[in-house]
């Protein structure tokens, strides 16, 4: 342990931390900008200097540790002066039109620009300027960059793709796409992660909004809107409600206000891709000396986009299921239009999902099989939901809970848990036990495959048949998984990989809040509300059942592979809106 001064407050800490960590163990503040702990510690914004006595210049607390004896003022005259020069700076080359960002009022520069009380930049402007890709699911405003590094280095220690670097160099150093390339030339997964670890809003999702108000507008159109499981465990963040009222019924509530035809679930989806993955894997197992093992499960955009990518001979291992927002559009303009026997091409599908992927996989060409253009025509992230419900004026928490529309909006248990990392994996066990044995397992019985480790490894027994499994999430956990695959030293039967660590919970889509991993907190809620659903399996769905006995007869029917299968090799890496 050592023992020092903070502020005149005398304090202990164990050997090794850091001023800033001792600083915040003990109740006492210091602003920072670019670090992100044990992921960003560079010291490269200069916001969390500190005076040590003895030492006549200021040190960064981000990246030096305490010593016995050390004496340190957090916000003395000389700290303030130059913690206010620096930010000063950063704003002098920052597009600072904080009244048209996306993270104004969620933005830990303006709220460090005001807690010093910054109302006038001293310093002349200098902004830098250059395109990006117009219509691109991630966009990049490069004057709102401020250097901070957190993007190249989420991209390089989490997800191992290299996507950002810094170009050129002295005053006009800038973070941009690594290798000079353009955003679609890359191989950028649209994981969204660098967007979640931004603290300004230099990065962030297309904005979509104005074309579902266009759409809830036009009376010719019919609008039917999807939302995702992970989406309920996140969608009051931004607006300040609790747990207890942003609930997924009081979201339904929301969206009827806001106007919207039908509200279904995504978990209706979600369901019929166990029935078809599940049936995928079984007989994947069934012929396992002519395949190739392990299958991999493909709901996730991100993942799809990396092994394209970056194992492009593997593409053949992933089920050839599609991801459950697709489903559902396929099923929108086939089977409910004809339920309302309206001609398809007037339903305006749109899905609420935690994800900037998916604005990617809906604008893929070979996926639209419903024969009515699009079968999602739009795909909005949880941030752009809450947009909508402010610009709406809407206070959801004084609304009463309303029900999903029926029959896409009935769901299983089974179904709430792909937005948690091993989800689907679980979720798809369950089934496929039952159908190898007609029983149902005990729901929880897969549980192993549940946890926040970046890859999981289990064996069950699935009817006396030996199975292995893996689960990952975080594309560079999905790397090493795979490396080791390829290398012969793990085998699998069937592997999940998420792109964005923990799921989808904690998806490039999900609300944000500066410095905080909350996909946990959110898997948490999913898992809560698995446990109390009276329905846990996905074959137990009646709505699912329905649905194969009216129009698509049975798993891996003609029907079934015509509207709800995909050939992953024709995806094509870059779409426009």
């Amino acid at each position: 342990m050592v023992d020092l001064i903070m502020d005149n407050k005398k304090i202990t800490v164990p050997e090794g931390t850091t001023i800033l960590h001792a600083a915040k163990m003990n109740n006492i503040p210091i602003p920072h900008l670019c670090y992100l702990e044990g992921l960003n510690e560079i010291g490269a914004c200069r916001i969390c200097v500190v005076e040590i006595e003895g030492i006549n210049r200021l040190v960064t607390a981000c990246n030096n540790l305490v010593e016995e004896g050390m004496v340190v003022y957090t916000n003395s005259p000389k700290v303030r002066e130059t913690r206010r020069i620096n930010v000063e700076l950063i704003l002098s080359q920052h597009d600072a039109r904080c009244a048209v960002c996306v993270r104004s009022g969620n933005c830990s520069l303006q709220k460090i620009a005001n807690d010093l009380g910054i109302i006038d930049i001293p310093y002349r402007e200098a902004l830098p300027h250059a395109k990006w890709t117009e219509g691109f699911p991630l966009v990049r405003n490069y004057e709102k960059c401020i250097k901070c590094m957190r993007c190249i280095q989420v991209c390089d220690k989490i997800q191992g793709l290299g996507i950002w670097d810094i170009s050129k160099t002295g005053s006009r150093t800038n973070v941009d796409v690594s290798y000079n390339r353009r955003i679609e030339e890359s191989d950028c997964a649209l994981c969204g992660q660098c967007i979640t670890h931004c603290p300004v809003g230099a990065l962030r999702e297309r904005n979509d909004v104005a074309k579902v108000f266009d759409a809830l507008a036009d009376e010719e159109k019919i609008t039917i809107v999807q939302v995702a499981p992970a989406v309920r465990a996140a969608w009051g963040e931004g607006l300040g409600i609790t747990k207890d009222l942003a609930t997924v019924k009081r979201l339904v509530a929301v969206l009827r206000k806001i106007g919207f035809d039908y509200i279904f679930d995504t978990n209706f989806s979600a369901d019929l891709t166990i029935m078809e993955e599940g049936s995928e894997l079984l007989e994947r197992l069934k012929n396992k000396n002519n395949e190739k093992l392990p299958m991999f499960t493909s709901c996730c955009p991100g993942w799809i986009r990396f092994i394209k990518s970056q194992y492009p001979d593997m593409v053949d291992q992933l089920s050839t299921a599609k991801s459950p927002q697709q489903m559902f559009g396929a099923m929108a303009k086939s089977y409910y239009a004809e339920i309302l026997d309206v001609n398809p091409s007037r339903i305006f599908s749109i899905s609420i999902m935690p994800c900037i992927a998916k604005k990617y996989e809906c604008g893929v060409s070979v996926i639209n099989d419903a024969g009515a253009g699009q079968d999602v025509d739009v795909v909005l992230t949880t941030r752009e939901v809450e947009r909508m419900i402010r610009a709406e004026h809407i206070m959801p928490q004084y609304l009463e809970e309303e029900e999903f529309d029926t029959p896409l909006g009935v769901s299983s248990g089974a179904a709430v848990i792909f937005g948690a990392t091993g989800g689907v994996m679980e979720a798809a066990l369950r089934t496929a036990y039952y159908l190898v044995t007609n029983e149902n397992p005990d729901p929880d019985a897969f549980k192993e495959v549940r946890g926040k480790e970046g890859w999981k490894e289990a064996r069950f027994d699935l009817a006396g048949s030996d199975i292995k499994v893996a689960v990952a999430s975080g594309l560079g956990n999905a790397r090493r998984l795979i490396e080791d695959i390829r290398k012969g030293t793990v085998e699998y039967d069937f592997v999940e990989i998420m792109a964005c660590p923990g799921g989808c919970a904690g998806g490039g889509g999900q609300p944000i809040e500066d410095g905080k991993e909350l996909a946990d907190k959110r898997t948490q809620i999913l898992y809560g509300l698995d446990k109390i659903n009276n329905i846990r399996f996905s074959h137990e769905n009646l709505s699912v059942i329905k649905c194969y006995e009216n129009y698509l007869q049975r798993p891996l029917s003609h029907s079934s592979h015509k509207l709800l299968h995909t050939d992953h090799h024709a995806w094509e890496m870059n779409t426009r809106p």
